[in-house]
C-alpha cells in the first residue's frame, strides 16, 4: 500500500478487532494492520513533522471516526471495542459508505468546534491534514507542549524524571545510575508481583526526537544480560519497526518499549504534571430516540 490515508484503515481497524476478539488495545491492532496489509518498513518507520508514528496517528484518526460513527467504544481505559451498531454489519464498508462515514463525523465535528477552528476546515471530506488540524487541536496542544517541556529537560533532569515515573508505576528502590561506559544503562528498580515474586529492572532514557533502533536495542539488552531480569527503555522519540520486533525476539529477554506517545498517555494515566479538568463530547445517538 503506497502513502495509506486514513481512510484507508477504517476497515483494517475493524477487522483488526473483530479477528482479535471483539477488543484489543492499540498496539495490538497497529501489530494485525501492518501484518495485514503487509505494510514496509518505510511507512512504519516514518513521523509526523511534529513527532510520533504516522502509520499509529493515521490509524488512531480511523479509529476517532469509527468512534464518533458508533461503531467503536470510546473507551477510557485504552481498549478498543466493537459496538452492537457494529457486530450487526455483516460486511465492511464499501467505498461509498467510508465517504459517506467520513462526511457526516466532520458535520458533526464542525458544530461542536468553535466556529474559529471550523471556518478552518477546508471542504472536501478526505483532505487529512486539514482535518487533523482542525478538528482536535485544541485537545492536542497540551501533549505537544508537556513532550516540548520534557525534552528541553537536561540528560539528568530527564533520567530522574523516568525515576519518578517508575516509582508512580509501583516500582520500588528505583535508583538513577547513569554511569559513563555502563552500556547505557540509566538505572535500576524492583517490581514487586506480589509478597512471594519480584522482578530487578534495569532502564534507559532517551531524550531526542529521532527513533531508536534495533542495534540500540540490542547494546541495552547485552548491557543488562545476568544482572536484571527485565529491561525498559523510554524514549521522547519513536521505535524502528526492526527496534520493535528486536524487543521481542525469540530466545533473548523482551525489552519493554516506551515511546513518546506511551510516555505522555502515561502521565495523563498517573496525572503526573498535568492538571485535569473534565470535557464532554455530545453523543449524538442518545438523542435519536427522542426524535420520532
Amino acid at each position: 500500500m503506497a502513502n495509506p490515508k486514513f481512510r484507508d484503515y477504517i476497515n483494517p481497524v475493524l477487522k483488526a478487532i473483530n479477528e482479535l476478539g471483539g477488543s484489543a488495545r492499540p498496539e495490538e491492532v497497529y501489530k494485525y494492520i501492518a501484518r495485514l496489509l503487509n505494510l514496509s518498513d518505510e511507512i512504519l518507520n516514518e513521523n509526523r513533522e511534529s513527532g510520533g508514528s504516522r502509520y499509529e496517528n493515521q490509524v488512531a484518526w480511523a479509529r476517532f471516526y469509527l468512534v464518533k460513527a458508533g461503531y467503536i467504544d470510546s473507551s477510557k481505559r485504552g481498549v478498543w471495542s466493537l459496538t452492537d451498531k457494529c457486530r450487526k454489519r455483516e460486511q465492511l464498508f464499501t467505498e461509498t459508505e467510508i465517504d459517506q462515514l467520513i462526511k457526516e463525523v466532520q458535520n458533526q465535528s464542525r458544530n461542536i468546534i468553535p466556529k474559529t477552528i471550523s471556518t478552518q476546515i477546508t471542504p472536501g471530506p478526505f483532505e487529512e491534514e486539514n482535518v487533523e488540524a482542525s478538528l482536535l487541536a485544541d485537545r492536542s496542544n497540551y501533549k505537544d507542549e508537556l513532550l516540548n517541556i520534557i525534552l528541553s529537560l537536561p540528560p539528568v533532569g530527564f533520567e530522574k524524571l523516568c525515576q519518578r515515573l517508575l516509582r508512580e508505576s509501583g516500582f520500588q528502590e528505583v535508583v538513577v545510575t547513569g554511569r559513563t561506559g555502563d552500556g547505557g544503562i540509566d538505572g535500576i528498580g524492583i517490581l514487586q508481583i506480589n509478597p512471594f515474586v519480584s522482578f530487578k529492572v534495569l532502564f534507559q532514557s532517551k531524550r531526542y526526537s529521532g527513533s531508536v533502533s534495533a542495534p540500540q536495542v540490542r547494546d541495552f539488552r547485552g548491557a543488562m544480560m545476568g544482572r536484571a531480569d527485565k529491561g525498559i527503555i523510554i524514549t521522547t522519540g519513536t521505535y524502528t519497526a526492526d527496534a520493535k520486533r528486536e524487543a521481542i525476539r525469540d530466545g533473548v529477554p523482551p525489552i519493554e518499549l516506551v515511546d513518546g506517545e506511551m510516555l505522555i498517555s502515561m502521565f495523563e494515566q498517573l496525572e503526573l504534571g498535568l492538571n485535569p479538568k473534565t470535557t464532554y463530547d455530545i453523543d449524538y445517538s442518545f438523542f435519536d430516540d427522542f426524535k420520532e
